[in-house]
């Protein structure tokens, strides 16, 4: 969902250690770095530019997949590259233990210490990439929730962040029907934002499907190779449309073939949306995977 431009290989004299994210992007105006604005990127970065003071410039991120203001996420993953200096400087003891504690390991915890316990980022693990890893180029897929409580659902305001209450019952059989129209490899030009020129909007739907969680709230486990700008969004928006009765079943699909925004649907706000995980492949395809993508998607994630 991004455009950023991805990192090269470390240098054989770098390190570069993957990052596991969460954070809760209700007070952010999207992951990527923004001038005079606060970002999931800009905070990790700055983070990482007290930790590495002595030892400028602070390293960059590159992340599988940027989120707008106020999408969540618990599997997000980026990397970064540490100079030799930078990484032996991350290196130290454990008080009372001659044994290091290796960069790598220790910088999630050192991020978090900055970040504070009450942080609404938490870097859940930190570790030495595998030969080949790119955090943006080499996922084979993505994985998002939505959630959606319908009128039939009390609403509760401490999931009011991550929940978007809809003020008319949802036919969640419907909605099931309308996300297997979609699945599939297709141009999914409709369900976008108008792309930067060049890029491709093709992208192969793996998951798509509803269902209720005990409380009766309707989530959404949307799953596909990559995204472009807004699809999740605007695919759930389909689907409840349809769910209301207000869109049929079969014209959620045939709206594929218009290859051009649509006005017969809302696309879903930010809130709902929460990135789950994202899938890589076995360490010794990484590399290739990677290349595999640039060549296909250069432009965009």
């Amino acid at each position: 969902m991004d455009s950023q431009t991805a990192a090269p290989p470390p240098a054989a004299s770098g390190t570069r250690i993957r990052l596991d994210i969460a954070y809760d992007g209700t007070a952010f105006s999207g992951w990527a770095r923004q001038r005079g604005l606060r970002t999931v990127q800009g905070e990790i970065e700055g983070a990482l530019a007290v930790l590495l003071r002595r030892h400028p410039p602070a390293p960059r991120l590159i992340v599988a997949g940027r989120t707008d203001a106020g999408v969540h996420a618990t599997g997000q993953v980026a990397h970064l590259d540490l100079t030799e200096e930078q990484a032996a400087a991350l290196s130290r003891h454990r008080q009372g233990s001659k044994k290091p504690v290796q960069g790598a390991e220790a910088l999630a915890r050192r991020i978090n210490g900055i970040l504070g316990l009450d942080s609404d980022i938490v870097i859940r693990r930190s570790s030495l990439a595998a030969e080949g890893f790119d955090a943006r180029f080499s996922p084979v897929w993505r994985r998002y929730e939505y959630r959606v409580g319908d009128a039939s659902v009390a609403r509760n305001p401490l999931v009011r962040h991550n929940t978007v209450w809809y003020p008319a019952a949802l036919d969640e059989a419907r909605m099931n029907d309308a996300a297997a129209e979609l699945l599939g490899l297709h141009d999914f030009a409709a369900y976008c934002r108008p792309p930067q020129a060049g890029a491709t909007t093709v992208r192969t739907l793996q998951e798509f499907s509803w269902r209720r969680d005990p409380d009766g709230v309707l989530i959404a486990t949307v799953q596909a190779d990559a995204f472009c700008h807004s699809m999740v969004r605007s695919l759930v928006g389909a689907c409840v449309s349809a769910g209301q009765g207000a869109l049929s079943v079969e014209r959620v699909g045939g709206i594929l073939a218009e290859r051009a925004r649509v006005s017969e649907f809302k696309v879903m706000p930010a809130k709902g949306l929460t990135l789950l995980e994202v899938g890589y492949p076995a360490d010794e395809e990484l590399a290739a995977r990677a290349e595999q993508t640039r060549a296909r998607r250069e432009p965009l994630d």
